[in-house]
């Protein structure tokens, strides 16, 4: 019997929040799960102004209210004053788990010389992954290409949801066991 995964998705952008700026990033996100995913998922989706304090508390709530086993924001990553979403990822998360911006920044600056800008980070609060993405829905789809083989299996030492990957998109990675 497989369990439905709850997944949070975290728009961060001023222009979204105050309904000035069609929310792109979201969407992406969520199209993105649905081609990966074979494993029943929900979302849960917020679209929130660069405020620090507000998407601290958004990651708690998705994180302790809604048990998602995965948040995945977006926007609020470069080096703008305004850019705060690390610093929010950061203040919330138990621990860091800084090779999914390294790989997200190695694979983005083959693309484009200014994702050397990028500030993307991922970290582990209780037993929810949170991941934060550039805010344009190519660089989603890159990022994710990218670090989601691994997504899997660190839900699965957090003790979440088994997360199945159609194998024709994307390959989990799981370490044989012995």
């Amino acid at each position: 019997m497989s369990t439905t995964a709850t997944i949070g998705i975290v728009t961060v952008s001023d222009r979204a929040s105050r309904g000035e700026y069609e929310d792109r990033g979201g969407p992406a996100i969520r199209q993105y799960l649905g081609d990966v995913l074979a494993s029943p998922f929900e979302v849960v989706a917020e679209v929130i102004p660069d405020e620090r304090k507000q998407i601290e508390a958004a990651l708690r709530v998705l994180s302790d209210q809604h048990n998602c086993c995965l948040v995945i924001t977006t926007g609020s990553t470069g080096p703008a004053r305004r850019d705060v979403a690390p610093e929010a990822t950061e203040a919330v998360c138990d621990k860091l788990l800084p090779g999914f911006g390294e790989l997200m920044r190695k694979v983005s600056l083959e693309k484009v010389p200014t994702a050397i800008l990028s500030r993307q980070t991922a970290g582990i609060r209780g037993s929810t992954l949170i991941i934060n993405l550039p805010g344009q829905p190519k660089a989603i789809g890159e990022c994710l290409d990218a670090v989601f083989p691994a997504i899997p299996y660190c839900v699965d030492l957090l003790e979440g949801p088994f997360l199945e990957t159609n194998e024709d998109r994307i390959v989990a990675f799981r370490p044989q066991k012995k």
